[in-house]
């Protein structure tokens, strides 16, 4: 079993390289004029509309939470499919609408669709973040946000998820004129150098030493997002069961599920951290295998957790959010390779969907 978790994957690869691919994605954006040109224009009434599919819809969701406490504009995240087939409940009628497409590709159907109707059948001027600059969504867009060092070959997203929510809390932070945030971004590389020299072997033995039949992830504000990742990521690379809940909704039936075969995973925030630590406490008494990705270490999250990964720590709690999905990606291929699947080919799944016909 040891000798399977030790094989080496591209996906593997990419997790690991995510530090370096943070300094070149924000070195990237300091020099990208078009950053500047969607300040200029942002519109003092508008409502951002982050749009995407599968993880894609997942970075949507941590960026909407994220730009609405850094800019304090309202934010949503919305998947592609409900622009494409229920727009007059999607587009505000009291707002300006900034639609944000989120591809890595720039490529996926709903997405592009989604891009080309708000452009040129509702007139709307789109932003769009992808790793391709050569793909319709940039092409198609007004505003293309390219991080094209972030670009991968592995099937699942890793290092293309956290560096395009670094993108866009560099975007967010930039549009508010955040400078604070913008130097804790920049800081997060180097700091979680460290992170990534220990996490991998942290991992490798947790899954090397548990059997777990189902996967549960929580978390609060923007670090919901983060927990549907988890969960999606720990799907896609293992074939496991796994869910996601608001942390502290958790309580309010799904704790029924819980033993020691079952992963009770959460993502803990400053806002809510004393609430939170509660929960923890809580699962690991009803028996839950534990997993906490926090950047506060006290003597009671120790002793709540089998597994405990901690992330850099900043004066803006959502600067370490790409620090946090690691953990669960490195969680997934792991546990893919104990079961003796390929990471680098997960089941049913291709780089890009592209469908015949999204309408």
């Amino acid at each position: 079993m040891t000798q399977a978790l030790d094989r080496p994957t591209i996906t593997l690869d990419e997790i690991l390289s995510q530090p370096q691919c943070w300094q070149e994605c924000l070195s990237n954006l300091d020099r990208q004029e078009v950053i500047r040109k969607i300040c200029a224009s942002v519109p003092p009434d508008g409502e951002w509309l982050f749009i995407g599919c599968g993880t894609s819809y997942y970075i949507a969701l941590t960026a909407a939470a994220c730009f609405a406490e850094i800019t304090g504009m309202p934010a949503r995240a919305v998947p592609a499919s409900e622009v494409l087939f229920f727009p007059n409940s999607i587009l505000s009628k009291r707002h300006t609408s900034i639609p944000v497409l989120i591809s890595r590709s720039g490529r996926t159907t709903e997405v592009v669709r989604a891009g080309e109707y708000l452009e040129r059948e509702r007139g709307i001027r789109t932003i769009a973040i992808t790793c391709y600059a050569d793909e319709p969504l940039a092409k198609n867009s007004t505003f293309p946000i390219v991080l094209s060092n972030a670009a991968e070959k592995s099937t699942v997203m890793t290092r293309s998820f956290s560096s395009m929510v670094i993108g866009l809390q560099y975007l967010a932070a930039s549009v508010a004129n955040h400078t604070g945030l913008l130097g804790e971004l920049r800081q997060l590389p180097a700091q979680s150098a460290a992170m990534f020299r220990s996490m991998p072997e942290q991992v490798r033995q947790f899954v090397t030493s548990h059997e777990l039949n189902n996967y549960s992830f929580v978390g609060q504000g923007a670090f919901f997002g983060i927990a549907n990742e988890a969960m999606l990521k720990v799907m896609e690379s293992s074939c496991s069961y796994a869910q996601v809940f608001n942390s502290l909704e958790f309580r309010h039936g799904p704790k029924s599920i819980v033993n020691p075969r079952s992963l009770f995973g959460i993502f803990l925030s400053d806002s809510a951290y004393d609430a939170e630590v509660d929960l923890l406490e809580e699962m690991k008494a009803l028996g839950a295998t534990t997993m906490a990705v926090a950047a506060k270490i006290s003597a009671r999250i120790k002793a709540a957790s089998d597994l405990l990964i901690e992330v850099p720590a900043g004066q803006t709690e959502y600067s370490r959010l790409a620090a946090c999905i690691p953990a669960a990606q490195l969680l997934g291929l792991y546990t893919g390779l104990k079961k003796g699947l390929d990471p680098d080919s997960p089941r049913n799944l291709s780089q890009v969907v592209i469908l015949n016909d999204a309408r």
